[in-house]
């Protein structure tokens, strides 16, 4: 049948999964880092997923596409709810983390930090770009390395923030996509750069600089260098 149905333009499409979460009929799934409608019978054509895409890649159009099939899309949620994972990885599972009111039950004489960490997941290309921690929030992209660099991490850069991990030169593709994304959708008050003193260590202050200017908002934001040996250098 003749119907009206949604497009989804790859080439504008920069995968911050918007559209597949404004879809309540599963009908949008990411496929290689791109929104791909997945089945005609799911879209009900009604259009949620347009207003929420930032680049216009979504829009209608009329072609020869299934009927729409309700049952079918019921069927398909309920598969979905009985799974107590997102894609049966424990580490992909989004979840806020209360630290408010942990306190610290260890011997005297025992030296114990306690974590800081406010959210899960923390690396940037896994982090969906809607979180609702995102919201007035303060923001941390740190290299991952610098952790390891530097022995106070928790208290002097992750307490109060929602922390973001990567490695500019090990991972593949950009974060400015995601980074941009994020703060685009999302109230954040500030962000922090925690990179390594090494050259390619460059490429997550870069990824943050251009996601500002194309987010269009001004944010206070600073970078902080970590040389090799574990002191800050500015």
């Amino acid at each position: 049948m003749i119907r009206k149905i949604i497009k989804i333009d790859e080439n504008k499409c920069i995968g911050c999964e918007l559209c597949v979460n404004a879809c309540h009929e599963g009908a949008i799934g990411m496929v290689d880092g791109k929104a791909k409608l997945l089945r005609d019978d799911y879209c009900d054509g009604l259009g949620d997923c347009l207003p929420v895409c930032p680049t216009g890649a979504i829009t209608f159009e009329e072609r020869e596409a299934a009927e729409y099939n309700e049952a079918a899309v019921q069927e398909n949620m309920e598969k979905k709810q009985k799974e107590s994972l997102p894609c049966g990885c424990p580490g992909s599972q989004m979840k806020t983390l209360n630290r408010e009111n942990e306190r610290k039950t260890v011997q005297t004489d025992v030296n114990e930090n306690v974590s800081q960490l406010a959210q899960w997941p923390v690396q940037i290309k896994l982090v969906p770009v809607n979180a609702p921690y995102f919201e007035d929030a303060n923001l941390l992209i740190a290299a991952d390395c610098t952790a390891y660099a530097y022995g106070d991490f928790h208290y002097r850069f992750m307490k109060n923030k929602i922390t973001l991990i990567g490695c500019p030169k090990l991972d593949e593709g950009d974060y400015a996509e995601k980074l941009t994304a994020i703060i685009k959708n999302n109230n954040i008050k500030s962000v922090t750069v925690v990179r390594m003193e090494v050259p390619c260590c460059g490429g997550i202050e870069n990824a943050l600089r251009r996601a500002l200017v194309n987010s269009g908002k001004f944010i206070p934001w600073q970078v902080v260098i970590i040389s090799t040996n574990g002191e800050i250098l500015e």
